[in-house]
């Protein structure tokens, strides 16, 4: 078995590295356990055959290793699948279309990573009928060559897109498919074509072109790890990282500027920009002609998160269960140097006593009554973050509440602990705190310090989408950026919901922005890090509300006053 048929095999597992493999270790491929790719300078990724191996879980791997599964944060809503304007219109991004700029997102790139596109659609087309679609990688698809310098999926070039397009059967030609609609969707509003002069449809940028990836599903194995209930899209950390790679070689400096609209989220994690996905967007963000727009998750109303004091007296945290529930994961991060100690306490009063983790890194416990089977697993000082951290894995738990008793065994002034839970598209029922806190609730790796992460908001009411993450990051960095429409968003596959439709309508926005500074010559040198700023300068603010705000960031997206920024005209 050949690399390339490792990383696709549910009998081999993946683990994010942090350190190169030598080239004595890796070859010949054929006849080792397991096979490596590089990413980009010491990050890789090793894929292990699992058979005469311990599972994947925290005891057995570094918790840093193991991929982080990540879910779609946008949904099909209710409505007319008639074009509505409003959204746009609202946050200046028609109007710059307009004269004088007229940016449109001529000569710039956007790149989806998502469940796919639909590559026959008009929207994606040319108005000779060819095709703005760059290229697509499939990582789903293995009929084809991979691109150039990965392992894995088909690539089909625009050539060939067009091609299939120019045929009776395109799907013979070029077999991909947006299955989900997903990709589509928010494809669609950033950079979707005028049909009909834009009053039919248009995207915000509609004369970009645009580099797909179709992330491949996370394996079964990491499913049942996190627990995600089944039929619900999942996609694992590695894959997304070969992704962010993949578009990354399409921007060319001073020349060719992508924008990358990412969509997708875990409620896990440090929730400080930690994580190996947050830390390559970074590494990839401040680079010259790339930026990103990340979504803040749907997490702010799942009463998923917990925060208090950390206190040497104990505290009783909460957690309401529901029928059906197969399991859930709970994380309970604390800042250093603080040191705590917790008990478990069943809806039945049956107590996993207070463990000391020095002596015992897990504890295994099965409780008699309920049946249901606890595992914590103790890490005293988790690699990215230095911090102490308590992975929590409940299986089967019965209906009722759950007590986690937080004890200080070491308390530092003014720390507190956070706990989150599996998010709630993953959960195969009902939990969720009974005392939550709805901030930091943005979700990974939405807290990559020079992406634009954005919040959604009704655009046709001005309130904030209830749903929406909040922020800010664990250690009170500033963290959403700006608050964007995504209520009842137009897409070529009718109305969406949700952050990622935030984060589509921002990208556009982004490409408008990118084509101005650099395809027309005014800030070649533009990185993430300079465009995310331009936003923030021209944001929109009410008054009233302190800003940087925990919901709406520096402010509500406004590209028009982005530009009186650049003039140097600011609202009284």
């Amino acid at each position: 078995m050949n690399c390339r048929e490792k990383i696709i095999s549910e009998d081999y597992f993946s683990l994010i590295l942090d350190f190169p493999l030598r080239e004595d270790q890796i070859s010949p491929e054929e006849n080792q356990d397991f096979c490596y790719e590089n990413v980009d300078g010491s990050l890789g990724v090793i894929y292990v055959k699992r058979m005469g191996r311990p599972m994947v879980t925290v005891s057995n791997f570094l918790y840093r290793y193991i991929p982080q599964v990540y879910g779609l944060e946008s949904f099909p809503a209710a409505g007319t699948r008639e074009f509505n304007p409003q959204p746009l219109e609202s946050v200046g991004i028609l109007t710059q279309q307009r004269p004088p700029l007229e940016l449109t997102g001529s000569g710039t790139i956007l790149a989806v990573i998502d469940t796919g596109i639909s590559y026959e659609s008009p929207v994606f087309r040319y108005s000779d009928g060819s095709s703005r679609i760059l290229a697509i990688w499939d990582q789903t698809d293995q009929s084809g060559q991979p691109p150039a310098g990965f392992a894995y999926g088909t690539e089909y070039t625009q050539e060939q897109i067009n091609e299939a397009l120019n045929s009776p059967e395109p799907q013979q030609l070029v077999p991909h498919r947006d299955e989900i609609g997903h990709g589509t969707a928010v494809a669609s509003v950033a950079a979707g074509g005028r049909i009909d002069g834009g009053t039919t449809f248009t995207g915000a940028a509609p004369d970009a072109q645009i580099v797909v990836v179709k992330v491949k599903p996370a394996k079964q194995y990491l499913r049942e790890y996190y627990m995600v209930r089944d039929g619900v899209p999942a996609y694992s950390a590695d894959d997304i990282i070969f992704a962010i790679k993949y578009v990354r070689q399409f921007a060319i400096p001073f020349e060719q500027p992508v924008v990358l609209c990412y969509g997708m989220g875990t409620s896990l994690g440090s929730h400080t920009g930690a994580s190996f996905l947050s830390l390559y967007l970074q590494h990839v963000t401040v680079r010259i002609g790339m930026a990103a727009a990340i979504s803040g998750g749907n997490e702010g109303n799942s009463a998923g998160h917990f925060r208090a004091m950390l206190e040497e007296s104990p505290r009783q945290v909460e957690i309401r269960v529901g029928d059906n529930m197969r399991g859930f994961m709970a994380e309970l991060w604390g800042a250093s140097p603080s040191v705590f100690q917790i008990s478990v306490r069943s809806p039945g009063g049956e107590v996993i006593p207070e463990t000391n983790f020095r002596i015992n890194r897990e504890v295994d416990y099965t409780f008699v009554y309920e049946k249901t089977r606890v595992i914590m697993t103790y890490v005293s000082n988790e690699r990215n973050t230095g911090e102490e951290l308590i992975v929590m894995r409940f299986m089967d738990p019965v209906p009722g509440v759950w007590s986690i008793v937080v004890r200080g065994a070491r308390v530092g002034q003014n720390d507190f602990f956070d706990i989150w839970l599996t998010q709630k598209q993953f959960q195969s029922g009902e939990a969720y705190f009974l005392t939550p806190t709805p901030e930091i609730t943005l979700t990974v790796p939405s807290y990559a310090e020079d992406a634009v992460t954005v919040t959604a908001y009704d655009s046709n009411t001005g309130s904030f989408y209830f749903n929406s993450g909040q922020g800010f990051s664990r250690t009170g960095r500033n963290k959403p950026d700006l608050s964007a429409p995504g209520v009842s968003i137009s897409t070529i596959n009718g109305p969406y919901t949700g952050s990622a439709m935030a984060a589509a309508v921002t990208a556009g926005a982004m490409l408008q922005l990118m084509q101005w500074s650099v395809a027309e010559g005014n800030a070649p040198f533009i990185s993430g890090r300079g465009i995310k700023d331009y936003l923030i300068r021209g944001a929109t603010k009410e008054r009233g509300v302190d800003y940087p705000s925990r919901q709406w960031g520096y402010g509500r997206l406004n590209l028009t006053g982005a530009f009186d920024a650049i003039a140097g005209r600011f609202p009284d």
